[in-house]
């Protein structure tokens, strides 16, 4: 038998798994609603016994497994590479080797990947769809070039609204966005004129992180998360809306502070936090979701803080400056087609160079949303923030800012 027909059965084997759990949990969903950490139930152990894969010599199926991974570059087929480190443990292993970050790889693809920075060098193209009346928002990478594709799920949140603020849930579940639920990962609260916003996480995005004081703390149920492991509200970003002299005839004000990433992440050579894998430690934690097991039962990996020194400054992120048409009568921000609507809620930010070596902002487009239709809009984000930090940004572009125009 040559190589390539041990990766061709291989990869037939791997996709009736994917297929079978993908049907045991999901029951057949709509492909818009499947999300990046397609359930693969481990194969059984009798089963894994019988099968012809057991045998084989760990150096052949390493190489075998990466030539799957690098053949699947994109949704939805990636679904074999997670349907790969769902089979057992040692798949799991290898697997998690050869993934590389999207920053490396250019590429989602286990849920990890959602909190970990985009790529350096070009912008990962999202898009989301709003539901006015559930007051829900779903996240999607785009799969293709064309602005109405199905895209590929990546994150869900809903909108709550409380006497002294609004909440958004966000959860990596497409159907339960609420907090007590497995897939709830943060959320975004504003103040009462819907002006000032904090994004928090539901995990400490690096060692020291505090958790915010408050009433809304809490311990999430055991179902979700081993009773040792708190899962609080750790900021990690502030959203700040200032008044608009352009008045409706240009983009709003806004600032991000990055609480959680250095300045210095926009610099050549520059870091930002890049968690490897969600801190749980309970094996019967997500018993039916394998990718979310950590690879020990003792300390969570969280990665070492970048702002544990005092004179470390953390990343701002402001408006890129519109230009006004004199065609179009009008303040325009190029967009490079990929935003055909105009709207006071379109926005490009930029890293401030507050911090920097001549106090000019930064070029680089890092975040860029806009409207193309009813309730469709584009989010294309690029280092050193991640896709669930960019999420939470536009989401507070959808709130009325009446005191800001």
């Amino acid at each position: 038998m040559s190589f390539w027909s041990i990766v061709h059965d291989m990869r037939e084997e791997i996709g009736n798994i994917s297929r079978k759990g993908f049907e045991v949990k999901y029951g057949l969903r709509s492909r818009s609603h499947r999300v990046v950490h397609d359930e693969v139930r481990p194969m059984p152990i009798e089963a894994l016994r019988q099968s012809c894969w057991v045998n084989l010599p760990p150096e052949l199926l390493r190489d075998v497994l990466m030539r799957i991974e690098e053949s699947e570059v994109a949704w939805p087929e990636r679904k074999d590479v997670v349907a790969c480190a769902g089979v057992c443990r040692s798949w799991r292993e290898i697997m998690k080797e050869i993934v590389k970050t999207p920053e490396i790889s250019q590429k989602l693809t286990f849920p990890i990947s959602l909190k970990q920075p985009a790529p350096r060098d070009a912008p990962l193209q999202c898009f989301i769809k709003r539901n006015r009346t559930t007051q829900t928002y779903y996240l999607y990478l785009g799969l293709t070039q064309a602005l109405m594709d199905n895209g590929k799920f990546l994150l869900s949140a809903r909108k709550c609204r409380r006497a002294t603020c609004t909440d958004y849930l966000i959860s990596i579940d497409a159907d339960n966005m609420s907090k007590g639920s497995d897939g709830y990962i943060g959320k975004l609260r504003s103040n009462f004129l819907g002006t000032k916003f904090t994004v928090y996480d539901s995990q400490p995005p690096h060692a020291g992180a505090i958790a915010s004081k408050g009433h809304f703390n809490r311990l999430v149920s055991s179902k979700q998360i081993s009773p040792r492991i708190p899962a609080g509200n750790y900021p990690v970003a502030h959203i700040a809306y200032e008044l608009n002299v352009l008045g409706s005839r240009g983009p709003r004000r806004m600032n991000c502070v990055m609480d959680s990433i250095p300045s210095s992440a926009v610099e050549p050579g520059g870091v930002a936090p890049t968690p490897t894998e969600f801190p749980l430690n309970s094996i019967d934690s997500f018993s039916s979701i394998p990718l979310f097991r950590s690879k020990s039962t003792c300390a969570p990996s969280i990665p070492p803080g970048p702002l544990s020194s005092p004179k470390e400054k953390k990343l701002i992120l402001k408006n890129k400056s519109p230009r006004w048409h004199e065609q179009l009568q009008c303040w325009c921000l190029n967009f490079r087609g990929r935003v055909t609507v105009a709207s006071v809620k379109n926005f490009q930010l930029v890293a401030s160079g507050e911090y920097g070596p001549n106090g000019q902002d930064y070029d680089k487009v890092i975040l860029q949303f806009g409207k193309v239709g009813k309730d469709l809009f584009t989010m294309d984000y690029a280092y050193p923030i991640s896709a669930f930090q960019a999420f939470a940004i536009c989401l507070s572009s959808f709130d009325t800012k009446i005191a800001c125009e």
